[in-house]
């Protein structure tokens, strides 16, 4: 199956130590070389902090994280976001292709929301209204358009994240009951990872420590790099690091996270 990295944050913050081992995943830790994909939520550099980031910078390709040229880049450039999704994929459903890749985005309420998905659903088909269409050929992106076209019609406008939670989490038991239904979703101000199998996620704030990675001889000082104010919620299917605590997603898990933290609701 696929791996999934997502990061929530209370103020922009760039992912290319996390997406360093990630990537490795893809062909030199592990197996997953059938495409990968990463997206970036981004506001307005004179937007009040507040404001959520509606704009996304989406980058896909069917080549393996490992050897990609555009993984490369994101390993190296440092683009800076509150909100960021990111995918390895081994393909179960649908052909290794461009538009199979992960993660996916559509358009609701005029805020882009980014989609991936690790598992497999058998015998998902739902009936698609016309605003909601897959592109390629996956049970990932019929599930993310179902979800769309359910919040759509049970909010006439944008939801509280609170509301958006509770709708979440009585769509996220119907897809699970066709197979393993991993996944992060976002729209900007919110993620929310749902896990049936393996999630876990970690919460890095002061007093920040080293950060030693689990698939690269590498790390980090985050207190060279960080403000005492910085909060980062880092979610991954397997724990990225070795020396860190991690805390797993019991099954059937919905989390929802603002600002680098877990909420309550």
């Amino acid at each position: 199956m696929c791996q999934l990295l997502g990061m929530n944050c209370n103020t922009p913050t760039d992912i290319t130590f996390s997406f360093s081992g990630f990537s490795q995943r893809a062909g030199v830790t592990d197996h997953h070389s059938d495409g990968w994909g990463i997206a970036f939520f981004e506001g307005r550099h004179d937007a009040p902090p507040e404001a959520p980031d509606k704009g996304v910078r989406l980058f896909v390709d069917h080549e393996a994280a490992s050897r990609s040229a555009i993984a490369q880049l994101i390993r190296s450039y440092p683009i800076k976001s509150r909100n960021v999704i990111a995918h390895i994929r081994k393909a179960t459903q649908g052909e290794i292709s461009l538009e199979n890749c992960h993660p996916f985005v559509r358009e609701l309420w005029g805020r882009y929301w980014v989609f991936a998905h690790n598992g497999n659903l058998e015998n998902f088909q739902p009936h698609l209204h016309r605003q909601f269409q897959p592109v390629g050929d996956t049970d990932s992106e019929r599930a993310f358009c179902w979800i769309m076209q359910e919040i759509a019609k049970s909010h006439a406008a944008m939801p509280s994240v609170e509301e958006l939670t509770r709708t979440l989490r009585e769509l996220m038991p119907q897809l699970a009951s066709h197979g393993t239904f991993n996944m992060l979703l976002s729209h900007g101000t919110a993620l929310w990872a749902h896990a049936s199998t393996q999630l876990h996620y970690i919460v890095r704030q002061a007093p920040f420590t080293t950060a030693q990675l689990s698939d690269e001889d590498v790390s980090i000082d985050f207190s060279d790099v960080t403000t005492p104010q910085d909060r980062v919620a880092v979610i991954a299917t397997l724990p990225l690091t070795t020396n860190e605590q991690w805390t797993a997603f019991a099954s059937g898990e919905l989390r929802t996270f603002v600002d680098g933290t877990p909420l309550d609701c």
